[in-house]
């Protein structure tokens, strides 16, 4: 019996598999982000270790010839080991270093910091915090560089599909303003006042204003241009003391005795909430579980 010269390669028989799947070199080629010049090149070095052909051509694709349908049977199988061996490595490599966790300015400044200070305290691993707004904290778990985030719901936005995202804690874009505004004395301001006033706003990239935006875009409604557009939280917070002026900011971010929230006619009210953001695909290891309860235990009392 004639002996193979050399043992089939992964890459190979993953291309053999998709290229069968798929029965069309190009959609094969799409699949696995390759050139179908490479493809064929690959399938071409596979055959000659089979000694026969494995993959009939044609002019509307490719099928199985009957010495590929016998090794098909086996690499798949062979290919569906080492996906569960990859996500036991992948595991394993994430659970040897640090958890690396993105969260938004308003949930880090609202209780991430404070979660992690009593993680901290329990001796638990090692957590790397990443801040960002919304947006970025889900791409950065959706390409791998944070295992877990922290960003508020997005309203009417296209959902990444790279993410899945489990409810945290429900949340609302306050208007409020320090103690000595004038509005901090009354019992509300009318609809009319509030779309007029210019205040203190987060940047255009971020959830808490594309969260007002979103609520005043089903009215028809527009709000006047921001007095100031800060980065973060805290800087909102600052402009708006420093200027004694209204500001648009998470409930949960406002300094006790410094704000007052104002009641807007109608009941007009801006809510979101507080998502977890992991990947798409596959289980968080056991430190990414026990720290997104740890965040869960945090909001618990809201």
């Amino acid at each position: 019996m004639r002996q193979p010269a050399r043992t089939p390669d992964i890459p190979e028989l993953r291309t053999f598999c998709v290229a069968a799947e798929t029965g069309s070199l190009g959609r094969a080629a799409i699949r696995l982000h390759v050139s179908q010049p490479a493809l064929s090149k690959r399938l071409a070095s596979l055959e000659r270790v089979a000694g026969t052909q494995l993959l009939a051509r044609s002019s509307t694709g490719v099928t199985l010839t009957p010495a590929g349908r016998r090794l098909y049977e086996h690499a798949r199988r062979l290919l569906e080991q080492a996906d569960a061996i990859d996500m036991v490595l992948e595991g394993i490599n994430r659970d040897a270093g640090p958890i690396r966790l993105a969260a938004s300015h308003s949930a880090a400044e609202a209780f991430v910091a404070v979660a992690l200070s009593e993680h901290v305290a329990d001796a638990g691993p090692v957590v790397e915090l990443l801040t960002a707004n919304s947006h970025v904290v889900r791409l950065m778990v959706a390409d791998g560089t944070a295992d877990l985030g922290v960003a508020a719901s997005r309203p009417g936005a296209t959902p990444n599909p790279a993410v899945r995202e489990v409810h945290l804690v429900d949340d609302e874009v306050v208007c409020a303003v320090p103690s000595a505004h004038p509005w901090s004395r009354l019992d509300r301001i009318s609809l009319k006042e509030f779309l007029r006033t210019p205040m203190v706003m987060r940047d255009p990239q971020s959830n808490s204003r594309w969260t007002v935006e979103s609520v005043l875009r089903k009215h028809g409604w527009e709000h006047a241009d921001p007095l100031v557009q800060a980065a973060t939280p805290v800087a909102a917070l600052r402009e708006a003391l420093q200027r004694n002026a209204p500001v648009l900011l998470s409930r949960q971010v406002f300094p006790a005795g410094y704000f007052t929230p104002v009641t807007i006619e109608r009941d007009l009210r801006f809510p979101r909430s507080f998502e977890l953001v992991l990947p798409a695909v596959g289980e968080p290891s056991a430190g990414v579980s026990a720290l997104a309860d740890e965040l869960r235990s945090a909001v618990a009392d809201w």
